[in-house]
Protein backbone atom coordinates (compact mmCIF):
# COMPACT_ATOMS: atom_id res chain seq x y z
CA UNK A 1 0.00 0.00 0.00
CA UNK A 2 3.13 2.40 0.19
CA UNK A 3 2.90 2.41 -3.72
CA UNK A 4 -0.30 3.11 -3.16
CA UNK A 5 -0.55 6.25 -1.41
CA UNK A 6 2.43 7.40 -3.45
CA UNK A 7 0.75 7.37 -6.53
CA UNK A 8 -2.68 8.59 -4.63
CA UNK A 9 -0.52 11.36 -3.57
CA UNK A 10 0.73 11.92 -7.43
CA UNK A 11 -2.89 12.07 -8.13
CA UNK A 12 -3.70 14.78 -5.41
CA UNK A 13 -0.50 16.78 -6.48
CA UNK A 14 -1.67 16.98 -10.09
CA UNK A 15 -5.10 17.86 -9.48
CA UNK A 16 -4.54 20.41 -6.91
CA UNK A 17 -2.08 21.70 -9.81
CA UNK A 18 -5.15 22.41 -12.24
CA UNK A 19 -7.19 24.31 -9.36
CA UNK A 20 -4.29 26.37 -8.07
CA UNK A 21 -1.49 26.48 -10.77
CA UNK A 22 0.44 29.25 -9.76
CA UNK A 23 0.84 28.33 -5.82
CA UNK A 24 -1.00 24.49 -5.27
CA UNK A 25 -0.69 23.57 -1.86
CA UNK A 26 1.26 20.29 -0.90
CA UNK A 27 -0.28 17.30 -1.78
CA UNK A 28 -1.19 15.66 2.02
CA UNK A 29 -3.48 13.42 3.20
CA UNK A 30 -4.80 13.22 6.83
CA UNK A 31 -6.37 10.44 8.65
CA UNK A 32 -10.17 11.16 8.97
CA UNK A 33 -11.06 11.33 13.02
CA UNK A 34 -13.52 8.50 12.16
CA UNK A 35 -12.80 5.41 10.92
CA UNK A 36 -16.23 5.58 9.58
CA UNK A 37 -15.67 8.77 7.61
CA UNK A 38 -13.18 6.86 5.32
CA UNK A 39 -9.26 5.78 5.02
CA UNK A 40 -7.85 9.39 4.01
CA UNK A 41 -9.13 12.97 4.38
CA UNK A 42 -7.75 15.82 2.35
CA UNK A 43 -8.56 19.76 3.67
CA UNK A 44 -6.63 21.47 0.30
CA UNK A 45 -10.40 22.60 -0.50
CA UNK A 46 -10.21 25.00 2.41
CA UNK A 47 -6.52 25.82 2.66
CA UNK A 48 -7.26 27.62 -1.21
CA UNK A 49 -11.01 28.82 -0.68
CA UNK A 50 -9.09 32.13 1.15
CA UNK A 51 -6.24 32.71 -1.85
CA UNK A 52 -8.74 31.48 -4.54
CA UNK A 53 -11.70 33.82 -2.75
CA UNK A 54 -13.99 30.86 -3.80
CA UNK A 55 -16.48 28.59 -1.93
CA UNK A 56 -14.93 26.01 0.25
CA UNK A 57 -17.50 23.10 -0.92
CA UNK A 58 -17.42 24.48 -4.46
CA UNK A 59 -13.64 24.15 -4.74
CA UNK A 60 -14.18 20.38 -3.10
CA UNK A 61 -16.33 19.26 -6.15
CA UNK A 62 -13.39 20.83 -8.23
CA UNK A 63 -10.93 18.94 -6.71
CA UNK A 64 -13.32 16.00 -6.75
CA UNK A 65 -14.00 16.12 -10.59
CA UNK A 66 -9.86 16.64 -11.09
CA UNK A 67 -9.29 13.58 -8.96
CA UNK A 68 -11.10 11.29 -10.80
CA UNK A 69 -9.85 12.20 -14.12
CA UNK A 70 -6.34 10.69 -12.29
CA UNK A 71 -5.66 7.09 -13.54
CA UNK A 72 -4.34 6.37 -9.96
CA UNK A 73 -7.60 7.71 -8.16
CA UNK A 74 -10.08 5.29 -10.74
CA UNK A 75 -7.71 2.64 -10.20
CA UNK A 76 -7.34 2.44 -6.12
CA UNK A 77 -10.34 4.80 -4.83
CA UNK A 78 -13.62 3.53 -4.65
CA UNK A 79 -15.26 6.78 -3.18
CA UNK A 80 -15.12 10.55 -3.24
CA UNK A 81 -17.02 11.95 -0.44
CA UNK A 82 -17.46 15.61 0.43
CA UNK A 83 -17.74 16.47 3.93
CA UNK A 84 -18.31 19.58 6.08
CA UNK A 85 -17.20 23.02 5.22
CA UNK A 86 -15.10 21.23 2.56
CA UNK A 87 -13.28 18.16 3.97
CA UNK A 88 -12.65 15.38 1.19
CA UNK A 89 -12.78 11.50 2.01
CA UNK A 90 -11.75 8.90 0.24
CA UNK A 91 -12.28 5.54 0.35
CA UNK A 92 -10.43 2.71 -0.71
CA UNK A 93 -11.13 -0.38 -3.08
CA UNK A 94 -10.28 -3.42 -1.28
CA UNK A 95 -7.13 -3.86 -3.52
CA UNK A 96 -5.74 -1.04 -2.41
CA UNK A 97 -5.31 -2.23 0.97
CA UNK A 98 -4.63 -5.97 0.23
CA UNK A 99 -1.83 -4.57 -1.43
CA UNK A 100 0.14 -4.37 1.67
CA UNK A 101 0.57 -7.83 1.92
CA UNK A 102 2.99 -8.68 -0.65
CA UNK A 103 5.05 -5.69 0.61
CA UNK A 104 5.78 -6.55 4.08
CA UNK A 105 6.21 -10.52 2.69
CA UNK A 106 8.77 -9.16 0.41
CA UNK A 107 10.33 -6.99 2.52
CA UNK A 108 10.30 -8.28 5.76
CA UNK A 109 12.12 -6.68 8.22
CA UNK A 110 13.32 -4.21 6.29
CA UNK A 111 9.11 -3.13 5.28
CA UNK A 112 8.84 0.37 5.99
CA UNK A 113 12.66 1.46 6.16
CA UNK A 114 14.38 3.92 3.75
CA UNK A 115 17.86 4.10 2.49
CA UNK A 116 20.58 4.94 3.88
CA UNK A 117 20.31 8.93 3.43
CA UNK A 118 24.64 9.67 4.06
CA UNK A 119 24.14 11.81 7.14
CA UNK A 120 25.33 11.26 10.59
CA UNK A 121 23.35 11.14 13.97
CA UNK A 122 25.09 11.09 17.56
CA UNK A 123 22.78 10.26 20.18
CA UNK A 124 23.96 10.83 23.78
CA UNK A 125 22.14 9.28 26.24
CA UNK A 126 22.12 7.45 29.78
CA UNK A 127 25.78 9.24 30.69
CA UNK A 128 25.73 8.31 33.98
CA UNK A 129 28.65 9.17 36.30
CA UNK A 130 30.09 6.19 38.32
CA UNK A 131 29.38 6.77 41.53
CA UNK A 132 26.29 4.33 41.69
CA UNK A 133 24.06 1.26 39.82
CA UNK A 134 21.96 2.69 37.15
CA UNK A 135 18.65 3.77 38.97
CA UNK A 136 15.45 3.48 37.16
CA UNK A 137 15.23 6.86 35.58
CA UNK A 138 18.32 5.68 33.66
CA UNK A 139 16.94 3.20 32.75
CA UNK A 140 13.80 4.87 31.09
CA UNK A 141 16.61 7.21 28.58
CA UNK A 142 18.15 3.67 28.06
CA UNK A 143 15.01 3.03 26.71
CA UNK A 144 14.33 5.86 24.84
CA UNK A 145 18.07 6.60 23.85
CA UNK A 146 18.04 2.72 22.33
CA UNK A 147 14.48 2.97 20.34
CA UNK A 148 15.11 6.54 19.40
CA UNK A 149 18.07 5.16 17.81
CA UNK A 150 16.90 2.59 15.84
CA UNK A 151 14.35 4.36 14.96
CA UNK A 152 16.26 7.15 13.19
CA UNK A 153 18.25 4.03 11.15
CA UNK A 154 14.88 2.52 9.93
CA UNK A 155 15.12 6.18 7.95
CA UNK A 156 18.45 5.82 6.61
CA UNK A 157 20.75 7.82 9.28
CA UNK A 158 24.37 6.66 10.21
CA UNK A 159 23.73 6.02 14.16
CA UNK A 160 26.36 6.43 16.79
CA UNK A 161 25.63 5.79 20.07
CA UNK A 162 27.92 8.11 22.83
CA UNK A 163 27.63 7.75 26.56
CA UNK A 164 29.57 10.85 28.59
CA UNK A 165 30.51 10.60 31.87
CA UNK A 166 32.91 12.57 34.36
CA UNK A 167 35.21 10.50 35.59
CA UNK A 168 37.32 13.01 37.99
CA UNK A 169 34.34 15.27 39.49
CA UNK A 170 32.99 16.13 42.82
CA UNK A 171 31.10 13.49 42.58
CA UNK A 172 33.83 11.10 41.79
CA UNK A 173 35.92 12.50 45.19
CA UNK A 174 33.07 11.42 47.25
CA UNK A 175 32.90 7.72 45.61
CA UNK A 176 36.57 7.54 46.67
CA UNK A 177 36.60 8.93 49.97
CA UNK A 178 33.62 6.90 50.79
CA UNK A 179 35.39 3.75 49.42
CA UNK A 180 38.39 4.88 51.82
CA UNK A 181 35.77 5.17 54.58
CA UNK A 182 34.65 1.56 54.35
CA UNK A 183 38.29 0.29 53.74
CA UNK A 184 39.17 1.78 56.86
CA UNK A 185 36.57 0.06 58.35
CA UNK A 186 34.10 2.66 59.19
CA UNK A 187 30.21 2.10 57.97
CA UNK A 188 27.10 4.18 57.82
CA UNK A 189 25.63 5.48 60.98
CA UNK A 190 29.84 5.23 62.39
CA UNK A 191 30.66 8.38 64.28
CA UNK A 192 33.07 8.68 61.89
CA UNK A 193 31.39 8.06 59.02
CA UNK A 194 31.52 11.09 56.24
CA UNK A 195 28.51 13.05 55.98
CA UNK A 196 28.26 13.12 52.50
CA UNK A 197 29.14 9.49 51.94
CA UNK A 198 27.48 7.15 49.89
CA UNK A 199 25.62 4.37 51.79
CA UNK A 200 24.99 1.85 49.45
CA UNK A 201 26.25 -1.70 50.23
CA UNK A 202 27.99 -1.22 46.37
CA UNK A 203 30.76 0.44 48.41
CA UNK A 204 31.80 -1.89 50.97
CA UNK A 205 31.59 -4.67 47.75
CA UNK A 206 33.77 -2.15 45.93
CA UNK A 207 36.14 -1.69 49.25
CA UNK A 208 36.61 -5.73 49.77
CA UNK A 209 37.32 -6.38 46.05
CA UNK A 210 40.08 -2.94 46.19
CA UNK A 211 41.73 -4.85 49.37
CA UNK A 212 41.85 -8.25 47.34
CA UNK A 213 44.08 -6.26 44.66
CA UNK A 214 41.01 -7.52 42.03
CA UNK A 215 40.96 -6.06 38.35
CA UNK A 216 38.09 -5.14 36.81
CA UNK A 217 36.71 -4.33 33.18
CA UNK A 218 34.70 -2.11 31.49
CA UNK A 219 34.01 -1.29 28.29
CA UNK A 220 36.35 1.85 28.20
CA UNK A 221 39.05 0.79 30.67
CA UNK A 222 40.75 -1.59 32.69
CA UNK A 223 41.95 -1.21 36.52
CA UNK A 224 43.80 -3.63 38.93
CA UNK A 225 43.73 -2.37 42.80
CA UNK A 226 46.68 -1.72 44.67
CA UNK A 227 45.43 -2.79 47.66
CA UNK A 228 46.80 0.17 49.48
CA UNK A 229 44.46 1.88 51.92
CA UNK A 230 46.29 5.30 51.69
CA UNK A 231 46.46 5.89 48.01
CA UNK A 232 42.99 7.80 47.67
CA UNK A 233 44.11 8.09 43.61
CA UNK A 234 44.10 4.40 43.12
CA UNK A 235 40.98 3.70 45.45
CA UNK A 236 39.34 6.21 43.11
CA UNK A 237 40.59 4.90 40.10
CA UNK A 238 39.87 1.44 40.90
CA UNK A 239 36.17 2.40 42.44
CA UNK A 240 35.20 4.16 38.86
CA UNK A 241 36.65 1.22 36.76
CA UNK A 242 33.97 -1.31 39.32
CA UNK A 243 31.25 0.95 38.88
CA UNK A 244 31.81 1.56 35.18
CA UNK A 245 31.73 -2.64 35.33
CA UNK A 246 28.68 -2.83 36.93
CA UNK A 247 26.73 -0.30 34.25
CA UNK A 248 28.15 -2.17 31.15
CA UNK A 249 26.53 -5.48 33.37
CA UNK A 250 22.98 -3.54 33.60
CA UNK A 251 23.10 -1.88 30.44
CA UNK A 252 23.80 -5.69 28.71
CA UNK A 253 20.99 -7.12 31.02
CA UNK A 254 18.68 -4.28 29.11
CA UNK A 255 19.91 -5.23 25.69
CA UNK A 256 21.58 -1.46 25.16
CA UNK A 257 25.20 -0.77 23.76
CA UNK A 258 27.18 1.97 22.72
CA UNK A 259 29.56 3.36 20.01
CA UNK A 260 32.03 5.06 22.22
CA UNK A 261 32.67 6.49 25.70
CA UNK A 262 33.52 9.91 25.89
CA UNK A 263 35.10 11.17 29.01
CA UNK A 264 34.26 14.91 30.39
CA UNK A 265 38.05 15.07 31.89
CA UNK A 266 39.41 14.52 28.29
CA UNK A 267 37.96 17.52 27.22
CA UNK A 268 40.00 19.47 29.80
CA UNK A 269 43.22 17.05 28.94
CA UNK A 270 42.99 17.93 25.43
CA UNK A 271 42.41 21.83 25.80
CA UNK A 272 38.74 21.65 24.12
CA UNK A 273 37.84 23.52 26.92
CA UNK A 274 40.51 26.27 26.90
CA UNK A 275 39.75 26.55 22.77
CA UNK A 276 35.70 26.72 23.06
CA UNK A 277 36.41 30.04 25.95
CA UNK A 278 38.71 31.51 23.74
CA UNK A 279 36.29 30.86 20.68
CA UNK A 280 33.99 32.86 22.91
CA UNK A 281 35.79 35.33 23.88
CA UNK A 282 37.26 36.17 20.03
CA UNK A 283 33.82 36.35 19.18
CA UNK A 284 33.02 39.36 21.26
CA UNK A 285 30.57 37.71 23.24
CA UNK A 286 31.84 37.72 26.52
CA UNK A 287 32.01 40.12 29.16
CA UNK A 288 34.00 40.64 32.35
CA UNK A 289 32.10 41.31 35.67
CA UNK A 290 32.94 41.25 39.29
CA UNK A 291 36.06 39.08 38.79
CA UNK A 292 33.95 36.40 36.27
CA UNK A 293 33.39 35.95 32.71
CA UNK A 294 30.12 36.37 31.39
CA UNK A 295 28.89 34.61 28.41
CA UNK A 296 26.07 37.14 26.80
CA UNK A 297 23.49 34.23 26.10
CA UNK A 298 20.87 36.94 26.30
CA UNK A 299 21.88 37.66 22.98
CA UNK A 300 20.61 34.19 21.96
CA UNK A 301 17.06 34.34 23.75
CA UNK A 302 18.26 32.77 27.62
CA UNK A 303 16.68 34.82 30.20
CA UNK A 304 19.89 36.39 31.21
CA UNK A 305 23.54 35.84 30.53
CA UNK A 306 25.66 33.27 32.23
CA UNK A 307 28.79 32.87 33.72
CA UNK A 308 31.61 31.09 32.33
CA UNK A 309 34.06 31.35 34.62
CA UNK A 310 33.75 32.12 38.28
CA UNK A 311 35.96 34.80 39.99
CA UNK A 312 37.81 32.05 41.46
CA UNK A 313 39.03 30.70 38.00
CA UNK A 314 36.60 27.99 37.93
CA UNK A 315 34.72 26.97 34.73
CA UNK A 316 30.72 26.44 35.11
CA UNK A 317 29.29 23.36 34.16
CA UNK A 318 27.81 24.72 30.99
CA UNK A 319 31.40 25.55 29.39
CA UNK A 320 32.31 22.29 29.00
CA UNK A 321 29.21 21.34 27.56
CA UNK A 322 29.45 23.75 25.19
CA UNK A 323 33.58 22.27 24.19
CA UNK A 324 31.64 18.92 23.80
CA UNK A 325 28.99 20.27 20.85
CA UNK A 326 32.06 21.70 19.31
CA UNK A 327 33.39 18.63 19.04
CA UNK A 328 30.40 16.71 18.37
CA UNK A 329 29.81 19.17 15.22
CA UNK A 330 33.77 18.73 14.39
CA UNK A 331 33.67 14.85 14.49
CA UNK A 332 31.03 15.47 11.40
CA UNK A 333 27.41 14.87 13.00
CA UNK A 334 25.13 16.66 11.12
CA UNK A 335 22.33 15.98 13.95
CA UNK A 336 23.04 15.38 17.30
CA UNK A 337 20.04 14.35 20.14
CA UNK A 338 21.16 14.27 24.08
CA UNK A 339 18.42 12.34 26.21
CA UNK A 340 18.81 13.84 29.67
CA UNK A 341 15.99 14.01 32.30
CA UNK A 342 13.96 16.95 32.89
CA UNK A 343 16.32 18.75 35.15
CA UNK A 344 18.40 19.46 32.29
CA UNK A 345 16.19 21.73 30.97
CA UNK A 346 17.71 25.29 32.55
CA UNK A 347 20.94 24.12 30.48
CA UNK A 348 19.24 24.08 26.83
CA UNK A 349 19.37 27.90 26.04
CA UNK A 350 22.77 28.35 27.55
CA UNK A 351 24.73 25.37 25.86
CA UNK A 352 22.46 26.46 22.40
CA UNK A 353 23.69 30.34 22.94
CA UNK A 354 27.01 29.31 23.85
CA UNK A 355 27.32 27.43 20.01
CA UNK A 356 25.86 29.96 18.22
CA UNK A 357 28.30 32.45 19.97
CA UNK A 358 31.51 30.68 19.40
CA UNK A 359 31.08 31.19 15.33
CA UNK A 360 31.98 27.68 14.13
CA UNK A 361 28.91 27.06 11.63
CA UNK A 362 26.89 25.19 13.93
CA UNK A 363 23.34 26.22 12.92
CA UNK A 364 20.53 27.20 14.96
CA UNK A 365 18.67 24.81 17.27
CA UNK A 366 21.73 22.13 17.48
CA UNK A 367 21.45 19.78 19.28
CA UNK A 368 18.04 18.26 19.70
CA UNK A 369 16.93 17.51 23.47
CA UNK A 370 14.71 14.93 24.39
CA UNK A 371 13.62 15.35 28.09
CA UNK A 372 12.11 12.66 30.19
CA UNK A 373 10.52 13.17 33.80
CA UNK A 374 11.52 10.35 36.37
CA UNK A 375 9.73 7.38 37.38
CA UNK A 376 7.88 6.35 40.18
CA UNK A 377 7.70 2.18 40.89
CA UNK A 378 4.82 0.49 42.52
CA UNK A 379 4.76 -2.78 43.67
CA UNK A 380 2.17 -4.13 46.44
CA UNK A 381 0.32 -1.30 45.72
CA UNK A 382 2.78 1.23 47.65
CA UNK A 383 5.61 3.26 46.66
CA UNK A 384 9.19 1.50 46.30
CA UNK A 385 12.22 3.93 46.76
CA UNK A 386 15.21 2.46 48.00
CA UNK A 387 17.16 -0.19 47.16
CA UNK A 388 19.33 -2.02 49.83
CA UNK A 389 21.86 -2.28 47.06
CA UNK A 390 22.04 1.31 45.82
CA UNK A 391 20.43 2.94 49.63
CA UNK A 392 18.66 5.58 48.45
CA UNK A 393 16.38 4.25 45.01
CA UNK A 394 15.38 1.88 43.51
CA UNK A 395 17.94 0.21 40.56
CA UNK A 396 17.11 -0.72 37.16
CA UNK A 397 18.81 -4.16 37.94
CA UNK A 398 15.91 -4.30 40.80
CA UNK A 399 13.22 -3.59 38.22
CA UNK A 400 14.69 -5.85 35.68
CA UNK A 401 14.96 -8.72 38.42
CA UNK A 402 11.37 -8.12 39.87
CA UNK A 403 9.82 -8.52 36.32
CA UNK A 404 12.05 -9.05 32.81
CA UNK A 405 13.99 -6.92 30.35
CA UNK A 406 10.95 -6.88 28.06
CA UNK A 407 8.53 -5.55 30.40
CA UNK A 408 10.60 -2.87 31.53
CA UNK A 409 11.66 -2.05 27.94
CA UNK A 410 8.05 -1.65 26.86
CA UNK A 411 6.66 -0.22 30.44
CA UNK A 412 9.43 2.97 30.11
CA UNK A 413 8.57 3.74 26.32
CA UNK A 414 4.75 3.46 26.59
CA UNK A 415 4.44 7.04 27.40
CA UNK A 416 5.61 10.40 26.27
CA UNK A 417 9.10 11.15 27.68
CA UNK A 418 8.16 14.30 28.87
CA UNK A 419 5.39 13.02 31.35
CA UNK A 420 5.37 11.53 34.65
CA UNK A 421 5.54 7.72 34.53
CA UNK A 422 4.49 5.12 37.18
CA UNK A 423 5.85 1.61 36.75
CA UNK A 424 3.78 -1.10 38.20
CA UNK A 425 5.43 -4.09 38.82
CA UNK A 426 2.21 -6.07 39.92
CA UNK A 427 1.19 -5.06 36.02
CA UNK A 428 3.84 -6.10 34.82
CA UNK A 429 3.92 -9.56 35.59
CA UNK A 430 0.22 -10.16 34.82
CA UNK A 431 -0.32 -12.33 31.70
CA UNK A 432 -3.74 -10.87 30.92
CA UNK A 433 -5.05 -8.29 28.58
CA UNK A 434 -4.31 -5.25 31.17
CA UNK A 435 -0.47 -5.95 30.86
CA UNK A 436 0.45 -4.13 27.31
CA UNK A 437 3.71 -5.86 26.77
CA UNK A 438 2.21 -9.17 27.31
CA UNK A 439 -1.31 -8.12 25.12
CA UNK A 440 1.36 -7.69 22.33
CA UNK A 441 3.80 -10.79 22.70
CA UNK A 442 0.46 -12.63 22.96
CA UNK A 443 -0.66 -11.32 19.47
CA UNK A 444 2.60 -12.62 18.00
CA UNK A 445 2.42 -15.79 20.01
CA UNK A 446 -0.88 -16.57 19.38
CA UNK A 447 -0.65 -15.99 15.56
CA UNK A 448 2.78 -18.09 15.30
CA UNK A 449 0.44 -21.05 16.85
CA UNK A 450 -1.95 -20.93 13.78
CA UNK A 451 1.36 -20.84 11.51
CA UNK A 452 2.53 -23.73 13.26
CA UNK A 453 -0.55 -25.71 12.12
CA UNK A 454 -0.75 -24.53 9.01
CA UNK A 455 2.75 -25.98 8.47
CA UNK A 456 1.81 -29.23 9.88
CA UNK A 457 -0.99 -29.91 7.87
CA UNK A 458 0.86 -28.46 4.59
CA UNK A 459 4.08 -30.93 5.57
CA UNK A 460 6.34 -28.29 5.72
CA UNK A 461 8.72 -27.91 8.61
CA UNK A 462 8.23 -23.99 9.02
CA UNK A 463 6.20 -20.79 7.11
CA UNK A 464 7.73 -18.54 5.95
CA UNK A 465 7.98 -16.75 2.59
CA UNK A 466 10.95 -19.09 1.78
CA UNK A 467 9.95 -22.40 2.91
CA UNK A 468 6.91 -22.22 0.99
CA UNK A 469 8.33 -21.05 -2.33
CA UNK A 470 6.65 -17.71 -3.13
CA UNK A 471 3.07 -19.63 -2.84
CA UNK A 472 2.00 -16.82 -0.31
CA UNK A 473 3.23 -13.98 -2.58
CA UNK A 474 1.11 -14.86 -5.25
CA UNK A 475 -2.25 -15.82 -2.28
CA UNK A 476 -5.32 -14.85 -3.98
CA UNK A 477 -5.24 -11.68 -1.92
CA UNK A 478 -8.66 -10.11 -3.16
CA UNK A 479 -10.37 -13.03 -0.93
CA UNK A 480 -9.91 -10.81 1.81
CA UNK A 481 -13.12 -8.84 2.27
CA UNK A 482 -14.17 -9.09 5.68
CA UNK A 483 -13.96 -6.04 7.67
CA UNK A 484 -12.17 -7.13 10.06
CA UNK A 485 -9.41 -8.26 7.40
CA UNK A 486 -9.49 -4.78 6.22
CA UNK A 487 -8.85 -2.94 9.11
CA UNK A 488 -5.87 -5.13 9.69
CA UNK A 489 -4.63 -4.89 6.37
CA UNK A 490 -5.33 -0.98 6.66
CA UNK A 491 -3.46 -0.93 10.18
CA UNK A 492 -0.31 -2.87 8.93
CA UNK A 493 -0.08 -0.15 6.04
CA UNK A 494 0.15 2.61 8.60
CA UNK A 495 3.44 1.20 9.84
CA UNK A 496 5.93 2.90 7.37
CA UNK A 497 4.03 6.53 8.00
CA UNK A 498 4.52 5.83 11.30
CA UNK A 499 7.70 5.31 11.81
CA UNK A 500 8.52 8.26 9.70
CA UNK A 501 7.08 10.09 11.96
CA UNK A 502 7.83 8.59 15.31
CA UNK A 503 11.40 9.52 14.04
CA UNK A 504 10.98 12.75 12.89
CA UNK A 505 9.12 13.60 16.50
CA UNK A 506 11.84 11.48 18.62
CA UNK A 507 9.18 9.89 19.66
CA UNK A 508 9.43 6.24 20.16
CA UNK A 509 5.80 5.91 22.52
CA UNK A 510 4.03 5.75 18.80
CA UNK A 511 5.76 2.80 18.44
CA UNK A 512 4.43 1.07 21.62
CA UNK A 513 0.86 2.96 20.85
CA UNK A 514 0.92 1.22 17.27
CA UNK A 515 1.67 -2.34 18.45
CA UNK A 516 -1.58 -1.84 20.63
CA UNK A 517 -3.58 -1.01 17.99
CA UNK A 518 -2.39 -3.81 16.00
CA UNK A 519 -2.85 -6.44 18.07
CA UNK A 520 -6.19 -5.06 18.79
CA UNK A 521 -6.88 -4.92 15.26
CA UNK A 522 -5.33 -8.56 14.98
CA UNK A 523 -7.14 -9.99 17.96
CA UNK A 524 -10.44 -8.66 16.50
CA UNK A 525 -9.94 -10.15 13.19
CA UNK A 526 -8.97 -13.99 15.01
CA UNK A 527 -12.53 -13.59 16.49
CA UNK A 528 -14.48 -12.74 13.73
CA UNK A 529 -12.16 -14.82 10.53
CA UNK A 530 -11.17 -18.47 11.02
CA UNK A 531 -8.11 -18.57 9.24
CA UNK A 532 -7.17 -22.95 9.09
CA UNK A 533 -10.76 -23.52 6.66
CA UNK A 534 -11.29 -26.26 4.16
CA UNK A 535 -11.40 -23.56 1.44
CA UNK A 536 -7.57 -23.77 0.36
CA UNK A 537 -7.22 -20.35 -1.47
CA UNK A 538 -8.75 -18.35 0.99
CA UNK A 539 -7.13 -20.34 3.83
CA UNK A 540 -3.44 -19.20 2.20
CA UNK A 541 -4.84 -15.83 1.62
CA UNK A 542 -5.30 -15.48 5.63
CA UNK A 543 -2.39 -17.11 6.29
CA UNK A 544 -0.31 -14.45 3.84
CA UNK A 545 -2.63 -12.09 6.39
CA UNK A 546 -0.59 -13.51 9.13
CA UNK A 547 2.68 -13.73 8.19
CA UNK A 548 2.25 -9.73 7.28
CA UNK A 549 0.91 -9.38 10.91
CA UNK A 550 3.75 -11.41 12.57
CA UNK A 551 6.50 -9.68 10.96
CA UNK A 552 5.10 -6.36 11.46
CA UNK A 553 4.39 -7.21 15.21
CA UNK A 554 8.66 -8.60 15.93
CA UNK A 555 9.66 -5.34 13.46
CA UNK A 556 8.02 -3.31 15.97
CA UNK A 557 8.84 -4.96 19.05
CA UNK A 558 12.51 -5.20 17.66
CA UNK A 559 12.76 -1.36 17.61
CA UNK A 560 11.47 -1.31 21.24
CA UNK A 561 13.89 -3.84 22.18
CA UNK A 562 11.93 -6.46 22.96
CA UNK A 563 11.22 -9.45 21.90
CA UNK A 564 8.65 -11.79 20.06
CA UNK A 565 8.32 -14.94 21.64
CA UNK A 566 6.55 -17.90 19.44
CA UNK A 567 5.18 -19.38 22.58
CA UNK A 568 4.11 -18.40 25.50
Amino acid sequence: MIQVKTELLGALAAALAELAPENPPPALFESPKQASHGDFACTAAMQLAKPLKKNPRELAQALVDALNRQGAVRRWVAALEIAGPGFINLRLKPEAKQAVIKEVLHDERNFGRQPDQGKRVLVEFVSANPTGPLHVGHGRQGALGDAICNLLETQGWQVWREFYYNDAGVQIGTLASSTQARIQGLKPGDAAWPESAYNGDYIADIAHDYLQKKTVHADDREFTASGDPADLDNIRQFAVAYLRHEQDLDLKAFGVRFDHYYLESSLYTDGRVDEAVNKLIASGKTYEDGGALWLRSTDYGDDKDRVMRKSDGGYTYFVPDVAYHIAKWERGFDKVVNIQGSDHHGTIARVRAGLQAANVGIPEGYPDYVLHKMVTVMKGGEEVKISKRAGSYVTLRDLIEWTSKDAVRFFLISRKADTEFVFDVDLALKQNDENPVFYVQYAHARICSILRTFAEGAGIQEVSTHALGGTLLHADLGLLTLDSELALMFKLAEYPVMLQRAAGELAPHDVAFYLRDLSSAFHSNYAAARVLVDDQPLRLARVALLMATAQVLRNGLALLGVSAPEQM
